[in-house]
C-alpha cells in the first residue's frame, strides 16, 4: 500500500499546526529570537514507487537560517540532507533482495516564525540519488539528479530539543531510460521521516 492515502490527513495536520501557531501569542518582534544552526536525525519510511512495498532507513539534517534578513525573508535558510534507505525492502520479487536508495541533497528551507511550541516549514531541494535494485545475479545500479519538495513541523520537547515530522516528494527523471536517445518513465518516491533536531545559536530578530 502506498503513502498517498496518508498525504491528505498529514497536510491537513500541518495546516492546523500552522493555523494554531498564527493564533498563538509570541514575543515582540524586537526581542524574538531566531535559530541559526540545527542538526538532527530521524527514521524514514518511503514508498519507492516500484509497484508496491516500502523502504526504511535513516535521515540526517543540517539547517542554517540566514540571519539579519529583511522582514519579508525572515525564516528563510539552507538545508543539507542525507538519507539511506536499506531496510524493510519491497515485497516485489525482482527488487526484494537488493533494493537500496541513497540521496544527498541541499536547497532552501522556509520556516514560519516560531510560535509557542510549533515551527512549520517548507522546503525545495536538489541533489544526487543512487538506487540499487534487482537480484544479486542481475543487479542494476541507477543514478540520477533528484529534485524534491516537502515540508513538516518541528515541535519543542525540551529547551533546544525539538521533534520533527517531515514529508518529502522526490522526482527522479527518466528513471526507466532504455537508451541515450530516449526518454523513460520518471520515478516519484515519497515518504515520511520522524526524528529529533537540536537547535543551536540564537539571533535577535528586529
Amino acid at each position: 500500500m502506498g503513502l498517498k492515502p496518508y498525504l491528505g490527513p498529514t497536510l491537513a495536520a500541518l495546516f492546523v499546526c500552522a493555523a494554531y501557531s498564527a493564533l498563538s501569542q509570541t514575543a515582540p518582534a524586537a526581542t524574538q529570537s531566531q535559530f541559526l544552526l540545527s542538526v538532527g536525525a530521524g527514521f524514514s519510511g518511503y514508498n519507492a514507487d516500484l509497484t508496491q512495498g516500502h523502504l526504511l532507513g535513516g535521515t540526517l539534517w543540517i539547517d542554517y537560517t540566514l540571519p539579519h534578513m529583511p522582514s519579508i525573508l525572515q525564516g528563510i535558510g539552507l538545508e543539507a540532507e542525507a538519507r539511506d534507505l536499506n531496510y524493510g525492502r519491497s515485497s516485489v520479487a525482482w527488487a526484494s533482495t537488493n533494493l537500496r536508495t541513497d540521496v544527498a541533497s541541499g536547497g532552501v528551507i522556509y520556516a514560519l516564525p516560531r510560535y509557542a511550541k510549533f515551527r512549520p516549514y517548507g522546503k525545495f531541494m536538489m541533489g544526487f540519488g543512487s538506487m540499487d535494485l534487482g537480484a544479486p545475479a542481475h543487479p542494476y545500479h541507477i543514478t540520477r539528479t533528484v529534485t524534491s519538495m516537502g515540508g513538516g513541523v518541528d515541535y519543542r520537547i525540551f529547551r533546544s530539543v525539538w521533534a520533527r515530522v517531515d514529508y518529502e516528494y522526490q522526482f527522479w527523471p527518466d528513471f526507466w531510460k532504455l537508451s541515450p536517445n530516449t526518454h523513460g518513465k520518471s520515478l516519484t518516491p515519497e515518504g515520511f521521516t520522524v526524528g529529533a533536531i537540536y537547535h543551536f545559536n540564537h539571533a535577535k530578530r528586529h
